[in-house]
């Protein structure tokens, strides 16, 4: 990405998310997903790599979703700053949980390629990696369900 291609983005970033809580809640999102690719840098066993891509592409294939609730919420309550609307917040806390435990996927893997570099390909650890992945998939579930009770209470 180059200079002005980063700048244009983040003006359209800015357009679309606004400059507080909702562009926050996106960008830790995105912040975590880079943790976790991070993690794959440097596996050597090829199982566990792919497993763990695996589930890394399931996590990015999120992000458009995390994004929408997002750009949605902030075209419902606007936020410049870090007040987070009352009839949002449902919305606000499931995405944070979903970043949360994000970071807490990463963290797991990191714990798997660990194991896998000492003792061969460490299926348990996955096992761990792939049960944080579903509790994300829950937290995104959760803010679309959220926002979706907020926008039919007016």
């Amino acid at each position: 990405m180059g200079l002005f291609s980063g700048a244009r983005s983040a003006r359209r970033d800015d357009k679309d998310l606004g400059t507080g809580i909702w562009r926050r809640a996106h960008d830790r999102y995105g912040r975590g997903l880079d943790r976790f690719h991070q993690v794959l840098e440097g596996i050597e066993d090829d199982d566990l790599y792919n497993a763990l891509v695996m589930i890394a592409d399931h996590l990015a294939s999120l992000q458009p979703r995390v994004r929408e609730v997002c750009q949605e919420a902030q075209r419902m309550r606007p936020s410049a700053d870090t007040d987070i609307p009352g009839s949002l917040a449902p919305v606000h806390r499931a995405l944070s949980k979903a970043a949360n435990d994000l970071a807490m996927a990463a963290q797991s893997a990191a714990m798997a390629r660990l194991d896998g570099e000492r003792w061969g390909y460490a299926s348990a650890g996955l096992e761990n990696v792939a049960r944080r992945a579903d509790v994300v998939t829950g937290g995104v579930v959760a803010a679309e369900a959220a926002l979706k009770q907020a926008r039919a209470a007016g």
